[in-house]
């Protein structure tokens, strides 16, 4: 009798990852065990941990593949050398709120995670690697943008990516966890409206309809 073939470790994990999404976008991050993990991806708990060593170290490499998502969107905005940084910049608001929206309740259940890795107050791991490489791609698009005389060059690069980024993080974590009485990606263009108006050169009309080049197939941030 032939043995079925052990699945590849690479595979192992995308299953694991993806059960404990599921799991958590269901019950919540803290109702969540191990055990349930292993089950529902179809491996022995041990293999779990194997892979993870611990539950921290699972939602830290969850978050690292939300803020992988992150990190795209803005790669995708530094490829597009046509369109002006304020075009760039509304486009992706609006497609970070239109992905969480897609999967509201996974993202409550993770998103405290990645505020905390966004405040410094969790380092290390997977997922702070991935926050430092959205910065560094931050600090390009806005040092672009002032080079390119579309931003104002008053404020440093860094003063504006950090601004920037903390609108992004404090506009959805609010709208997850407070108030959700208008649609994220719509409470996100206001966001970016507040931000262009204190840095944008020209400020060129609202185009709702650019979108990023090239989109990620996993979840936004």
């Amino acid at each position: 009798m032939s043995k079925v073939a052990a699945p590849a470790r690479g595979d192992a994990r995308a299953a694991m990852l993806e059960a404990a999404e599921r799991l958590f976008a269901a019950r919540g991050l803290h109702d969540v065990t191990m055990s349930e993990v292993a089950e529902a991806s179809g491996v022995a708990r041990a293999t779990v941990f194997n892979h993870f060593g611990s539950k921290h170290a699972l939602v830290d490499a969850i978050t690292a593949q939300v803020l992988a998502g992150y990190v795209e969107l803005l790669d995708a905005a530094l490829e597009d050398r046509k369109s002006s940084t304020p075009i760039l910049v509304r486009s992706l608001f609006e497609s970070m709120g239109r992905g969480i929206e897609e999967n509201e309740r996974f993202y409550r259940a993770i998103f405290r995670e990645i505020a905390k890795i966004s405040q410094g107050l969790d380092e290390g791991g997977a997922a702070m690697e991935m926050r430092a490489a959205a910065l560094e791609r931050l600090l390009r698009l806005h040092t672009r943008g002032q080079a390119r005389g579309d931003l104002r060059r008053g404020p440093d690069p860094e003063t504006l990516a950090s601004a920037f980024d903390s609108l992004v993080f404090g506009t959805i974590t609010h709208w997850l966890y407070e108030d959700r009485d208008e649609p994220l990606h719509e409470r996100m263009l206001c966001a970016a409206e507040l931000l262009l108006c204190g840095i944008a050169g020209e400020v060129p009309q609202r185009a709702r309809s650019v979108r990023p080049a090239a989109r990620s197939k996993r979840r936004r941030s």
